[in-house]
Formats: C-alpha cells, sequence, structure tokens
C-alpha cells in the first residue's frame, strides 16, 4: 500500500456535524472518506498493528491520494503510534500524528457555539438512540419528552468542553493553526463550507460536484423544551442570568 500524498484529520466534539462533513466531503470523490478509521472494526490500541494502519489508508484514501480521517482526541492513540512505530519519546504529538499519518499537515476544527443546545441534541440522541436521520428519512415515533435529565445534560456541557480543550491543546502544543469550521455556519452554507475546505486542502475544485446533504435536523419541539428548561434550572439563584 503507497501511503498517501496528503492527511487530514478532522478533530471534533459531538453533535458539531463531523458526519455531515464526512459525507459531504466524501461525495466529492476527491478529499479522501474521513470517517471515525480507527473506531470501525473496534480497533483496540493495545492491539493495534501496522497492518490495521496500512487498511485504513487504503479505504479513507481517494484516488488521487488524499486520505482523511475524523476522531475526537485521543491520547492512548498518541500513545499506541509511539510504541508501535518506535518512535522517541521527546517526539511531540503531532509529530507521532504525521508519522500514522503521513504528509498530515492539514487539520480541521469543528465546534458548535451553544454548548446547551450541543449537550441536548447529545442527550436526546442517547436516549432516542437516533443519532442521524437520513435526509427525508420518517422521524421515528417515539415519546421521549420525560427522559430530560438535568445532570445528564450537564455532564454533556463539562464533557464537550472537556474534548475541546484537550483538542486545542494538542493545536498549541504544535503551533497548528487549523481550519475551524462552526457547526450553526455550517448548517446555513454547506455546499460553501464544503468548497472552502477543499480550498483549504489544496485540493483543485474545478468540475468537483458536492452530494446534498445526507442527513436531516433532529432538533424538535421537544429538544427546546429541554434547552430552555436547562437555561432556566442552571441558572436559578443567579444574579447575573447570562441567558
Amino acid at each position: 500500500m503507497t501511503s498517501p500524498k496528503l492527511s487530514y484529520t478532522i478533530w471534533f466534539s459531538q453533535r458539531t456535524g463531523s458526519t455531515l462533513l464526512n459525507t459531504a466531503l466524501a461525495s466529492t470523490g476527491v478529499a479522501g472518506d474521513p470517517s471515525e478509521w480507527l473506531h470501525f472494526q473496534h480497533h483496540d490500541p493495545a492491539t493495534f498493528e501496522l497492518e490495521h494502519l496500512e487498511r485504513i489508508w487504503e479505504h479513507g484514501t481517494t484516488p488521487n491520494g488524499v486520505f482523511g480521517i475524523k476522531l475526537q482526541f485521543e491520547q492512548k492513540w498518541v500513545d499506541a503510534f509511539r510504541t508501535m512505530l518506535e518512535l522517541p519519546v521527546q517526539a511531540s504529538r503531532s509529530e507521532v500524528w504525521s508519522a500514522a499519518f503521513p504528509n498530515c499537515s492539514k487539520h480541521i476544527y469543528m465546534t458548535r457555539r451553544n454548548k446547551v443546545r450541543l449537550a441536548v441534541s447529545w442527550w436526546r440522541a442517547i436516549v432516542s438512540g437516533e443519532w442521524h436521520r437520513k435526509f427525508g428519512e420518517k422521524p421515528q415515533e417515539q415519546d421521549i419528552a420525560d427522559q430530560y435529565n438535568y445532570d445528564a445534560i450537564n455532564h454533556l456541557i463539562l464533557e464537550s468542553t472537556m474534548c475541546e480543550a484537550a483538542i486545542e491543546d494538542f493545536f498549541s502544543e504544535s503551533n497548528i493553526v487549523p481550519l475551524t469550521i462552526v457547526y450553526e455556519d455550517f448548517i446555513q452554507d454547506y455546499e460553501g463550507t464544503v468548497m472552502k475546505v477543499l480550498e483549504y486542502l489544496d485540493i483543485p475544485a474545478e468540475g468537483v460536484t458536492v452530494g446534498p446533504p445526507a442527513f436531516d435536523k433532529l432538533a424538535d419541539d421537544v429538544a427546546e423544551q429541554w434547552v430552555q428548561r436547562y437555561r432556566e434550572e442552571r441558572q436559578r439563584g443567579w444574579e447575573n442570568v447570562r441567558w
């Protein structure tokens, strides 16, 4: 297997549109297939081998030699690659990552401004089991209105914040300036965002077509009720109510 000519990573926390972007980029046929390759087939960092890595290169690379992968930052994978590739302890985390994914000079960071809505979307997916809904697909018929959980939503806000802190620490340590994609902007300009990514990756866009959005939004009246309920409960008793 020939190593990719260009590798890039999409770093994300839950419910920031990473799967929508993944499918959009794959639809172009020139930007690799940036899926969560390290989690497919239940890969375990402790038993991960070079042949697994080469298989990932093969699956995630388009004919023009561009490879993509998406991941929430996990130190265990950096440690596993350092050991597997026999890299020195002093090698930075970005150097380890670039050794595992050749020519990985491009990084995309996906975030969401409103962390309350992020956490509510995450909790809704957990209790409903509906993480994505294919475009045009009929919504699931289930009543989850009574599944509101203040503590769970509060925890997911903190978990997403810590995930982003880990990603940002990785960037800062290595002086990486990523292309930042904000969920709220992405869903307003789907095709424009994809073209912006191609430009960032220095991939010629002439003649490239972007497939339509693969998924519908899941937000509904129940989710909005949970957002407003959490907003009120979280700030109850505050002298300075912020929202």
